[in-house]
């Protein structure tokens, strides 16, 4: 039997530019509209019990090619469980080797969240009590900004993912957030009465189906647009900080994925012209106290802070930490990784979605304590 790949499917990335018995060249796809790629994912049918070879060739060229090194591919034989595949690059190409168990595989750079279990999500959340769902806007291509409310407090806490929409991790962790929300923990219930949270899932609903790294249709960078967002160019960052514009933002968390760093950790606003150091001092606060919470999270790893006054205000983390500090507005930007969390590794599944939804919750059980 001749193997095929295919990716022509919610999230599917990959071009096949050859494949040889049990070998295939490939190439990952990019943005459209845009010279951003990484994210792959795609279907390998007809190789049950052979060793397979996959070689992606490009990948020197990609927008992180820091992100390769002692990186592992993700395998699922039934899309629900994905394990860590044999991996290795060298000389621009990632090579992956499988013996596959079952007619069809499926690979991808991290664990996929498709608009399906989205809508799912949405659906499911939405029902239960207390929970309101509000459309703030449409997408480039029409798909709904979905935004679920809950919460009476009068602290206003976002909780946004996915501006990127190869970061799958992002999902994960609002899934994990949003069940345990709702699921009538105490710790939970008390956050809910002590803030109001307006929770996006998916900022870039258009760029996650297409198979993107990290730009919408029309190829922008959303977290790159939160300073002067635009109908024409970027309508789900205009639709969603023109809601933030009418709560207020005191807390804010925008989450992500980092292709190269094998750990998670905060990226904070330090820089902002309107920095004070309360905000500062809440910031720390919360990165300690997480650090403290879990062994999944650390911060000797992570990005360098910016200088005074050097903050880019583009960046929604930056921009909502200066645009509402006379409300003492602490803004972070969650980042976790495609690798594995080195301090805590797992050698299975590395980083996966049951770590990120467990991260969740421990976010949000220190949140609620300094709220």
């Amino acid at each position: 039997m001749t193997m095929q790949i295919n990716a022509a499917f919610d999230s599917g990335n990959i071009i096949v530019t050859g494949i040889e018995g049990d070998t295939a060249s490939l190439e990952i796809r990019k943005d459209a509209h845009s010279d951003f790629f990484q994210w792959f994912h795609f279907r390998v049918s007809g190789a049950k019990g052979r060793a397979i070879t996959l070689r992606i060739t490009n990948c020197a060229d990609s927008a992180y090619p820091g992100g390769w090194p002692h990186y592992r591919a993700r395998y699922s034989d039934d899309r629900q469980d994905w394990r860590c595949a044999e991996t290795s690059y060298a000389d621009g190409i990632l090579t992956i080797t499988h013996t596959p168990a079952q007619d069809a595989v499926w690979f991808a750079y991290f664990a996929p969240y498709s608009m399906e279990r989205h809508l799912d999500l949405v659906q499911r959340i939405t029902a239960q009590p207390g929970v309101a769902l509000v459309e703030l806007g449409r997408s480039l291509e029409g798909q709904p900004m979905d935004c679920l409310e809950m919460g009476t407090g009068e602290k206003q806490v976002w909780l946004y993912a996915r501006q990127h929409p190869g970061e799958s991790m992002a999902e994960w962790w609002m899934e994990g957030a949003l069940d345990w929300l709702t699921s009538g923990d105490a710790v939970a219930e008390r956050l809910r009465a002590k803030a109001t949270l307006h929770i996006v899932p998916n900022m870039n609903p258009d760029g996650s189906c297409r198979g993107h790294l990290r730009t919408n249709a029309a190829g922008v960078n959303l977290n790159r647009e939160w300073a002067t967002p635009s109908a024409e160019k970027s309508p789900e960052v205009l639709c969603v900080r023109d809601a933030m514009d009418g709560t207020g933002v005191h807390w804010a968390m925008d989450v992500h994925g980092d292709e190269a760093i094998p750990a998670n950790f905060i990226a904070g606003f330090e820089g902002i012209p309107n920095w004070t150091d309360a905000q500062g001092e809440r910031f720390h606060a919360f990165r300690d106290a997480l650090t403290a919470a879990t062994p999944d999270f650390q911060t000797k790893l992570g990005y360098p802070a910016s200088a005074p006054g050097k903050a880019n205000l583009t960046m929604s983390t930056n921009q909502l930490a200066n645009r509402f500090a006379h409300l003492g507005c602490v803004s972070m930007t969650l980042e976790m990784p495609f690798k594995d969390h080195d301090p805590n590794p797992d050698a299975a599944r590395a980083w996966s979605p049951d770590r990120c939804k467990a991260l969740a919750v421990q976010c949000l059980t220190v949140l609620e304590g300094m709220v």
